[in-house]
């Protein structure tokens, strides 16, 4: 996400090549994007970087938002024509005819989550999709989608200052047997030792925003 959106400053997506190929040489052979970041570049990024190894690496996408032409993300959008839409766009981006898991970004309050859970499995019929993941739902959602469609892995948040789903979410995900990706396990660069101090964010830098960033709290921290 950081090398098209989020963190201040983007690089340059010809020098990120080179490091996602050295990334993979190392050892990495799992990708995680979205269409949100950038949005879309990140996903053209993976897309030209992995297409000469497509077959040794798994790929993660998401959908879930509604997105204008120009970019302006316009809140979340799940309905089954969408997330359709969002998948072949998707694969065309990535340059891949299958996308390995395809996450429902957010929860979107106005689709039932049966008809999320419902579209995917047939984009899983249909060969577009191999596994169904979601990010940052609940206990409730995350049996009933699993009811329809098999949730492969659950996406959210998780690191030693983010724990609060050790009660309510994790132990849904090891009844069910759903995977668990964390996401930011290093608290978004604040348990690094290294975070920069909150007046040094930048305007385009989302920590801005949160809570843990803010002076009294990093103070506090």
């Amino acid at each position: 996400m950081g090398m098209s959106f989020s963190y201040g400053d983007i690089p340059a997506h010809k020098d990120m090549i080179p490091v996602l190929r050295q990334v993979y040489e190392a050892g990495v052979n799992f990708f995680d994007t979205a269409e949100i970041y950038g949005p879309f570049s990140n996903e053209r990024l993976l897309g030209e970087t992995l297409q000469p190894i497509r077959d040794e690496v798994v790929i993660a996408s998401k959908f879930g938002f509604k997105i204008s032409n120009d970019g302006k993300v316009e809140g979340v959008a799940s309905e089954p024509k969408r997330i359709r839409e969002v998948c072949e766009n998707s694969l065309s981006r990535l340059r891949t005819d299958v996308i390995d898991i395809f996450y429902q970004h957010r929860v979107d309050p106005n689709v039932p989550i049966e008809d999320v859970a419902g579209t995917v499995k047939d984009l899983i019929a249909e060969g577009k999709v191999l596994h169904f993941g979601l990010s940052e739902a609940g206990a409730d959602t995350i049996r009933r989608a699993h009811a329809v469609q098999p949730v492969t892995v659950l996406q959210s948040e998780y690191s030693l200052s983010t724990r609060q789903y050790e009660e309510t979410i994790m132990p849904v995900a090891e009844e069910l047997g759903i995977g668990w990706a964390a996401y930011s396990p290093l608290g978004k660069g604040f348990l690094t030792g290294k975070a920069p101090a909150a007046e040094d964010l930048k305007e385009n830098d989302f920590r801005k925003s949160l809570l843990r960033y803010q002076p009294e709290a990093m103070a506090h921290n």
